[in-house]
């Protein structure tokens, strides 16, 4: 076998690859095997003929198809060997010359993992975040909850801060049109909560159930739908309801009615451990992205386009699946946005997909030279763990899956690099 080997790009090879004869016989051989189970040759039982027979009496197209298919696979994992290539994608095969048994030659293109150069990874400058809860935190967390409670009474007087409006709004443009994602129907808002961008709410002040106003306000330019962000809308607001809303008292009483908490004291301190408890699984999740950014920017790598396609591809039908629990389409979402599905996936997706699949390929190499490995028990215990955690069966069918538990072996390899990473640095 002769393979011609013409790299493109550092993630990018053409493989050429000629085979004789000599090189197809195992081929043909194998291929005849496989047949020897299912045809039939009189005064032999099935299986016992030889190869030779075998041969005479095969569906000669079926055989012929069935070599052409096994001889690209063997070659092609020939070639890869021989020239100690990784590939990074599904392969692209091109026929040049094929003559039955004896002459095969064909093209190959497919994208490949490039050598990575890994950046000093024990001594990094990352550090994690302190964290810390406050009274204001805790009495930040009482006043939602005290909202969330409280007696709603629908009045006719003003509205006024504190009150609770149920409103129909939607916003156009300088030349009148629509503005995607700038609309509701019977949309319940605490005034002075400050939930809506600067100014909403307090337009609203002093109006009562029923009357309709219009004002117009810019989009703050860090806003978190990029459609809108500095963007100058005109609201159409109708007040439908106005309602008073009657704090319960901040007592043991009310600490009781949340839940299994005997005095206000017991809230506070559960308020305080959640808390706590959430900021610092923030941090540790902070710190770990930052340690793998910090090891990433210093090392130097070229990332195949496949595997960035491939990422972008499961975000989005991760970010389907997401919208779907909150009851919107990803055709909704987009419409939202004012994108189409290309420019998300483009100027959204891509920049993020190419940094996780870089982080991936160097956590890789991190693993590697570590030597850091996850066993089959380690693997089975996961799967039994997560067998409890998950009682749905679709659940269950994808963890019996070989690509389920290759995923899991993944993410438990990323783990244990991040753990090695961490104690490297600590």
């Amino acid at each position: 076998m002769q393979v011609k080997k013409d790299l493109k790009t550092a993630t990018h090879v053409q493989l050429t690859i000629n085979a004789n004869e000599q090189d197809l016989a195992s081929t043909r051989r194998h291929t005849l095997e496989h047949f020897a189970k299912t045809v039939k040759v009189p005064g032999f039982r099935a299986g016992r003929a030889p190869l030779a027979m075998i041969e005479k009496h095969v569906d000669q197209n079926s055989f012929q198809s069935h070599f052409f298919e096994d001889a690209l696979q063997d070659l092609y994992a020939a070639a890869l060997d021989d020239q100690k290539i990784r590939p990074a994608g599904q392969p692209q095969v091109t026929l040049k010359k094929f003559v039955p048994y004896s002459l095969l030659e064909f093209a190959v293109d497919v994208d490949i993992f490039s050598p990575v150069s890994l950046g000093n990874y024990k001594n990094l400058k990352s550090k994690k975040t302190e964290t810390k809860v406050t009274d204001k935190d805790i009495m930040e967390v009482l006043g939602s909850l005290r909202t969330r409670n409280g007696e709603r009474k629908t009045v006719t007087r003003p509205a006024k801060n504190g009150d609770e409006v149920t409103i129909d709004f939607s916003g156009t443009d300088k030349k009148g049109q629509p503005v995607a994602g700038a609309d509701g129907k019977a949309y319940p808002l605490i005034l002075g909560s400050n939930n809506f961008i600067p100014g909403f709410e307090a337009n609203l002040l002093g109006l009562k159930a029923k009357a309709n106003k219009s004002f117009s306000l810019t989009f703050p330019k860090d806003y978190s739908v990029s459609a809108l962000a500095s963007k100058k809308v005109t609201f159409n607001v109708r007040i439908d309801k106005v309602k008073e809303v009657n704090l319960p008292g901040l007592d043991d009483k009310f600490a009781a009615s949340i839940g299994p908490f005997k005095t206000l004291n017991d809230l506070k301190t559960d308020i305080k451990k959640q808390l706590q408890s959430e900021r610092s699984n923030q941090a540790e999740r902070d710190y770990e992205s930052a340690m793998i950014k910090e090891i990433t920017e210093k090392s130097k790598l070229e990332v195949p386009d496949s595997l960035i396609h491939e990422q972008v591809e499961f975000m989005v039908k991760d970010f389907k699946q997401n919208l779907l629990y909150r009851g919107q389409t990803y055709e909704e979402y987009l419409k939202t946005q004012n994108i189409t599905d290309e420019e998300y996936r483009k100027k959204t997706l891509t920049p993020d997909a190419t940094d996780r699949v870089k982080a991936g390929l160097v956590l890789a190499e991190i693993a590697e030279a570590e030597n850091i490995q996850i066993t089959n028990e380690e693997l089975d215990i996961r799967i039994n763990v997560l067998r409890g955690q998950y009682k749905d069966a679709k659940m269950q069918v994808e963890l019996d899956k070989p690509e389920g538990r290759r995923d899991i072996a993944s993410r438990m390899m990323s783990e244990k690099t991040v753990a090695k990473i961490k104690q490297l640095n600590g």
